[in-house]
């Protein structure tokens, strides 16, 4: 169940809780970059972000979905505020398409420009997606609730062997990021995956208050 009766609803968390119904809860909320509710959906790589962002995507009406790792380079793991800010979060500020590069991790260089359309509803996914200069543009943050060492787990496996040395380093990376800039404190709905379907539970960010002291660290918490 979704509550509507309140300017900032927030959804009361439950297993059966479906994408279509996170979907119209999301479109409820007010806009936060020009005329565009921009939802990042963060977590550590290998955590399922792509595709949970597509599923959502498609219930959001094919809402355009901005892939991080089309703004990262092997040379900017993590430096691409810039860009992002530039390319992507000024233009639709203004209500006006984006314009950004992908990268290509194979060529190893920037492609052909994409657009990116002022949609109502707009998602970017990728590790550092709740990274606090992207924050104040964000209508809501969602975190895959999955531990780093299983994503991490996941990734290399998806990756294959060939990708073994970039891997090693990417954790490295990761995990200086996140220890200097974490998002999952900042997280509006954590998201879990289920055997069929995930379950979205209330983030830090709408469950911690001054008598509920949290750690700055993006690992999940412990479920007793």
């Amino acid at each position: 169940m979704f509550p509507t009766n309140m300017p900032d609803p927030r959804p009361v968390p439950h297993k059966e809780t479906t994408i279509q119904e996170l979907a119209t809860w999301l479109r409820r909320l007010p806009p936060s970059c020009g005329p565009v509710r921009l939802i990042g959906v963060d977590g550590h790589a290998g955590s399922g972000k792509s595709t949970f962002a597509g599923q959502l995507a498609a219930a959001l009406d094919r809402a355009p979905v901005l892939h991080l790792d089309d703004i990262a380079n092997h040379d900017e793991l993590f430096g691409w505020t810039g860009r992002l800010l530039s390319q992507v979060i000024e233009p639709l500020g203004r209500g006006e398409p984006a314009e950004y590069a992908p990268y290509d991790w194979h060529a190893r260089r920037f492609g052909a420009p994409r657009h990116l359309p002022p949609a109502p509803v707009a998602l970017v996914e990728g590790v550092g997606a709740g990274r606090r200069a992207l924050r104040p543009h964000l209508a809501a943050l969602l975190w895959m609730e999955v531990a780093p060492e299983e994503s991490w787990t996941r990734g290399r496996r998806r990756d294959g062997e060939e990708q073994r040395d970039f891997w090693a380093g990417w954790v490295l990376a990761e995990r200086r990021h996140f220890a200097e800039d974490p998002s999952r404190p900042f997280a509006d709905l954590l998201v879990r995956q289920l055997e069929e379907g995930y379950e979205v539970l209330p983030g830090p960010a709408t469950t911690v208050g001054p008598d509920q002291p949290f750690t700055h660290g993006d690992g999940p918490t412990a479920v007793c």
